[in-house]
């Protein structure tokens, strides 16, 4: 399997105002987060905004990652449905157009017992020859991934990864402690990088790495080697960004930043709203103290 690790930034989708991704755009962004030092590129996560693009544009930014990357860094691309026939169709797809792996997002209207969403995930592992990143998010989704289910999944060949946006770190070492070597852990945005780096996890997958890429990537070379009182006076200092994109929609506060930052990436997609100018406000002040 493929090793997958470090700090892979969730891209938000650039649209003009008549819907078409912006390719320039997300393939400047891609470019330079490259070129910062990030280690792979994730498409179609929270930050992309993926509930709210129809199939052609999900395949637009998927395939404008990936003729961006150019091999240099893997591209784990989202996948999301409601239904495990469509969302197989996007694994496959995706995979077809390059990726190196896909990040399997359950979405549901109605609730789902275990049985049914172990099913789902692993439909999508067993449709694809790539490795599969299993996502769970309990602020915004209705079926949960327990840690029963994440257990049981760990035993499949191409399941090797949980990017859990849950706020319970504890959750995250009850994973590791269950599942051992046979599932590795990325943090997201909900929880602090370095303390799961510190408990074993080999990463993040998060929103706010598009805006302060260098920084990500310095947080993670210090928690590498362990150089913990360095890691924790810089994570204390990157918080702030955390905490302005809690506080605010999530793909509007880091467009708002690449924006502030010169990429032209436009206003979250509809019905989603862009951020007040107060809002904004936040969002420049706490680049500026990270410039």
């Amino acid at each position: 399997m493929a090793d997958f690790h470090g700090v892979f930034p969730y891209l938000v989708s650039p649209l003009d105002a008549s819907g078409e991704v912006r390719t320039n755009v997300l393939g400047r962004l891609c470019d330079d987060l490259i070129k910062a030092g990030v280690h792979g590129l994730t498409p179609l996560g929270s930050t992309g905004e993926f509930a709210y693009l129809d199939q052609a544009q999900r395949a637009s930014v998927v395939r404008a990652t990936i003729e961006a990357a150019k091999g240099r860094v893997p591209v784990i691309a989202g996948v999301a449905s409601t239904s495990t026939a469509d969302a197989v169709a996007q694994a496959r797809a995706h995979q077809k157009l390059g990726a190196d792996g896909i990040l399997a997002i359950m979405e549901a209207y109605f609730p789902v017992a275990d049985p049914q969403v172990e099913s789902y995930f692993r439909a999508i592992a067993d449709a694809v020859d790539i490795p599969v990143v299993i996502y769970t998010n309990p602020q915004f989704q209705r079926s949960d991934l327990t840690l029963d289910v994440i257990e049981r999944l760990a035993t499949h060949p191409r399941i090797g990864y949980i990017k859990d946006a849950s706020t319970n770190t504890g959750r995250l070492l009850s994973i590791m402690n269950r599942s051992g070597d046979s599932i590795k852990v990325f943090s997201a945005s909900a929880h602090i990088p370095a303390a799961v780096m510190l408990i074993g996890g080999l990463g993040w997958m998060a929103g706010p790495a598009c805006i302060i890429p260098r920084q990500s990537v310095e947080l993670y070379n210090l928690c590498k080697a362990a150089r913990w009182d360095e890691a924790m006076a810089l994570q204390r200092r990157l918080w702030r960004i955390n905490e302005a994109f809690a506080r605010f929609n999530l793909a509007a506060c880091i467009k708002a930043g690449l924006e502030i930052q010169g990429y032209p990436v436009g206003d979250p997609v509809p019905p989603q709203a862009a951020l007040t100018a107060d809002q904004r406000r936040v969002v420049e002040a706490a680049l500026r103290d990270l410039a």
